[in-house]
């Protein structure tokens, strides 16, 4: 699919790379994909939707655009020699990648097709438990690497309760012998609180083991076709981050270089979506899963 002229719509491919999804959907979704470029290039979306996929997305966005794609407006080739409006279960399809696109981006649905059932914001004990066999189940068979990394983020997480920026700011030190402990740098909100430890070892649990016994030799073999860096979690593939510069070419970032922030979130929000038996167990956001498991430890050593 050519690179389009719109920041937005590059970050949007960007997504639809990492989701993962089956042929059909795809196939709708890249329908979506060139019906936004389409009304962006005619300036029928707010100016701001042309730079950011989050804004892109937005109800006030999101609004105009579905009327005009139901409309017939935005169609890539003529019906009959005119573009008439787009049927029924097109407009229910479009509808659900919309949801899919926001859910997958970090934002509420809309529940612009009818949706699911809002998911509690924080999980409950048993969920937790769920959400470890679940990951145990996976490491017992194949898995690719954005599957590998995620479990292995996963079973850290379970293990320390960790905030994202935490987890990004691990390295290979951090890990004891055997990878039988971890070392968390904390980072509390709000600032650090007077007179507490800035950071802590926590033992890992054998899931978590087994999780980084698949996950390291990975990440070494990414690392060393790169610079290389001692940060424990790393790219899968080459990207960017949807910003054009002023020749309208994006700065392309290879696989193996330290993940930010907004990538591991990226990765959470993906793959509760496209790996089997997550999406009933993790929250939409993987800072409300972080307080459920804090919520968890707070239990079992009170």
């Amino acid at each position: 699919m050519p690179t389009s002229t719109f920041a937005a719509v590059n970050a949007l491919d960007g997504l639809l790379d990492e989701l993962g999804v089956g042929e059909a959907r795809r196939r709708q979704l890249d329908m979506v994909r060139g019906e936004m470029d389409r009304a962006l290039a005619r300036g029928a979306l707010p100016v701001g939707a042309r730079r950011s996929l989050r804004r892109l997305l937005e109800e006030d966005a999101i609004t105009p655009y579905l009327r005009l794609a139901e409309s017939g407006a935005l169609r890539a080739r003529r019906v009959a020699g005119g573009h008439p409006p787009t049927s029924g279960p097109t407009n229910e399809i479009r509808r659900r990648c919309v949801d899919l696109l926001r859910e997958a981006h970090g934002m509420p649905a809309p529940q612009l097709a009818g949706g699911e059932v809002a998911l509690r914001p924080v999980p409950r004990q048993a969920t937790l438990s769920a959400l470890r066999r679940q990951l145990d189940r996976y490491l017992g068979g194949a898995m690719s690497p954005a599957q590998t990394r995620l479990t292995a983020v996963l079973c850290m997480e379970l293990d320390t309760a960790a905030r994202s920026g935490e987890l990004i700011g691990q390295r290979l030190a951090h890990l004891a012998d055997g990878n039988s402990a971890v070392y968390i740098e904390r980072h509390p909100q709000g600032g650090a609180v007077v007179g507490a430890e800035p950071g802590e070892w926590i033992d890992t649990s054998p899931l978590t083991r087994a999780a980084l016994d698949r996950w390291l030799p990975l990440r070494a073999e990414l690392v060393r076709r790169t610079h290389g860096t001692s940060k424990l979690w790393v790219s899968l593939w080459m990207n960017h981050d949807g910003i054009l510069d002023d020749d309208g070419r994006t700065v392309l970032r290879p696989a193996g270089m330290p993940l930010e922030e907004n990538g591991l979130i990226t990765s959470y929000r993906v793959g509760r979506l496209r790996y089997d038996g997550l999406r009933p167990l993790l929250p939409l956001k993987l800072e409300a899963l972080r307080r459920a498991i804090a919520a968890e430890r707070e239990r079992t050593t009170a």
